[in-house]
């Protein structure tokens, strides 16, 4: 690789799409233009059946240091999937049992194949289990890591801040997910880790074990997340029901895509394709007045990387032809939404009640079919609501009492 290609892939691995880097990003400049080979982790706890586009980020910027010649490494945390991570959780995960998270982790190498190499000759990612480690810590090295972080420092997160607030309760063993976390970066002796924003915490907390540790610096590389237009987490633990999951088809993951909030476009081409940002540029200029244009552009990128571009064309053309769509579902508890305003502002077909009563009056809401003429939920457990004639505006609901 000419030195210029270099500095190109090592200033676009630092900037797109990153938040911050410590120690700082100009220390682990001056390492990656070394040429020392380094020994780069993403972490991924098997908290559901499938990953889904947030892990695709991550993915992508592991890529990028494999592509550049370093040692990359998918860990699967079999053992802090049991734990649960508390970050950015207003109250304590549920927690897995071993067979849970060995069931969800079942095909995460081969969905991460879709980005990864792990077949590479020369120089292939690797995948480790933190179980390998984790779980023959004595308790007497459990206390010896728990003396290396205050209870200060824990209290200090936000989201325990919110619990106190609300004096919602904080469990002891959350307290204990941040040093295993940590304790990941010690065991496999690595040079960098990758992951989210929401975790510099617990990455940082790596940082301070592995100097304490092995002597040496860890540089850390957080990403920004994948939000909404009011700064929301786009993902599983946040309720949103259009997240892309690898295990969707490719039409689907389409679809799923173009139900996402048109502000969202910029950011997901940054995010989660490769595509040149000069090009993002002149297609946000191009699609100015047309964001549906835009979203179906970042809707057939984001497939084409996943899947390949012949079965982005598929997906395309599918869903253009609503009889071949599939129509999302999903399960609301009654609870959750007393009326049918309520229901379409939680599933996400409109973004107020006062808007969605407006659309009522006017026609232009359909249960089964039929213009919906009240606010009264259907007596159906299982029904079809839509707004609006495009497909991408329907959704199958399912209540539970």
């Amino acid at each position: 690789m000419e030195k210029e290609e270099k500095e190109a892939k090592i200033n676009e691995l630092l900037t797109r799409g990153v938040e911050a880097v410590y120690p700082s990003p100009e220390a682990f400049r001056q390492v990656l233009l070394s040429g020392r080979q380094l020994r780069v982790y993403l972490g991924i706890d098997p908290t559901a059946p499938s990953l889904h586009i947030g892990h695709v980020i991550q993915l992508q910027k592991l890529r990028q240091f494999q592509q550049l010649g370093h040692q990359v490494i998918l860990l699967i945390g079999d053992f802090t999937g049991m734990i649960g991570d508390p970050t950015d959780k207003t109250a304590a995960r549920v927690r897995l049992t071993r067979d849970q998270v060995r069931a969800n982790a079942h095909d995460y190498v081969k969905q991460a194949s879709a980005i990864l190499n792990f077949q590479d000759s020369k120089n292939p990612a690797l995948v480790k289990y933190n179980s390998e480690w984790l779980a023959k810590l004595t308790f007497a090295d459990v206390v010896e890591l728990a003396a290396e972080v205050t209870v200060q420092q824990m209290l200090q997160r936000s989201m325990f801040q919110e619990r106190l607030k609300k004096e919602k309760p904080i469990w002891l063993h959350e307290f204990l997910y941040p040093l295993m976390q940590g304790y990941d970066s010690v065991a496999m002796k690595v040079d960098v880790e990758i992951g989210g924003s929401d975790q510099i915490f617990n990455m940082l907390v790596g940082s301070d074990f592995v100097r304490r540790h092995l002597h040496k610096q860890k540089y850390v590389v957080a990403n920004r997340l994948l939000t909404n237009p009011q700064g929301e987490k786009w993902g599983k633990t946040s309720g949103h029901t259009d997240i892309v999951w690898l295990k969707d088809s490719p039409l689907e993951m389409f679809q799923k895509v173009m139900l996402w909030p048109d502000a969202m476009a910029p950011l997901g081409f940054e995010l989660c394709t490769y595509r040149p940002m000069t090009e993002v540029k002149a297609l946000e200029k191009q699609y100015q007045d047309n964001p549906l244009g835009l979203k179906e552009e970042l809707a057939f990128e984001i497939v084409k990387e996943l899947k390949g571009e012949r079965v982005a064309k598929e997906a395309r053309e599918s869903y253009h032809q609503p009889e071949k769509a599939v129509i999302p579902s999903l399960t609301i508890r009654r609870s959750e939404a007393n009326d049918l305003p309520h229901l379409l502002v939680k599933i996400g077909l409109v973004k107020s009640v006062k808007a969605a009563r407006r659309l009522l009056a006017q026609g232009g809401v359909k249960v089964n079919g039929r213009v919906a003429q009240d606010v009264t939920l259907p007596f159906q457990k299982t029904f079809l609501v839509q707004v609006g004639k495009k497909i991408t505006q329907r959704h199958k609901v399912r209540l539970q009492p």
